[in-house]
């Protein structure tokens, strides 16, 4: 089976008929859509407009990660994570890392390499995260936003693996990047990242 990328020439594209806005937040956007579809029907769209986010696998020089607590509202409980944040409107992804490891975790980083970019709700979003690698990581002065609050830890890749496994870690970005983790320490170091 051949995959097509999104674009007018995909035998499955739906085409926008109508669009409006629903709520507009300082975040998120909702809108709802009537789009055609292939078969010449057409179909109710709702789904959330995201500015894009940034999440880093933050690797100390010993090998161990630096990873956060941080309670997550909707879930209405704690969740073990990668340090993230959203990208702010114009900036460059990169600079987005740089200043979200420094404010959630009080780390610099010396060397970033970008390593994929998730789509994590694609059902509901056109939510994008650029994912990074952060080596050389330097110990600095932590600086969160108002009203967030989060616990900063370090672990081992092993134990962040296994903690996926028993389901511990369910936030799937960070189930992605652990993985990523996993690929990179099995070609061993100075290993070029190869995509998936």
């Amino acid at each position: 089976m051949s995959v097509k990328p999104r674009g007018s020439d995909s035998d499955l594209a739906e085409v926008l008929v109508s669009s409006q806005t629903v709520y507009r937040g300082k975040l998120l956007h909702v809108r709802e859509d009537v789009v055609r579809l292939p078969d010449g029907g057409t179909a109710g769209r709702e789904w959330v407009v995201h500015p894009g986010a940034v999440m880093i696998l933050p690797v100390l020089p010993s090998g161990e990660l630096v990873m956060e607590r941080q309670y997550r509202y909707p879930l209405g409980r704690d969740f073990l994570e990668f340090p993230a944040g959203k990208i702010d409107a114009g900036e460059d992804p990169l600079l987005t890392g740089r200043r979200e490891l420094l404010e959630e975790t009080g780390y610099t980083a010396e060397r970033w390499e970008h390593l994929a970019t998730l789509h994590p709700v694609i059902g509901y979003s056109n939510e994008r995260i650029e994912m990074f690698l952060a080596e050389g990581l330097q110990r600095s002065e932590r600086r969160l936003d108002d009203g967030e609050f989060l616990e900063v830890f370090t672990t081992t890749l092993e134990q962040a693996a296994r903690w996926v496994e028993e389901g511990v870690i369910t936030d799937m970005k960070t189930v992605a990047g652990v993985l990523w983790l996993e690929r990179l320490r099995a070609r061993g170091p100075g290993a070029a990242p190869r995509r998936p």
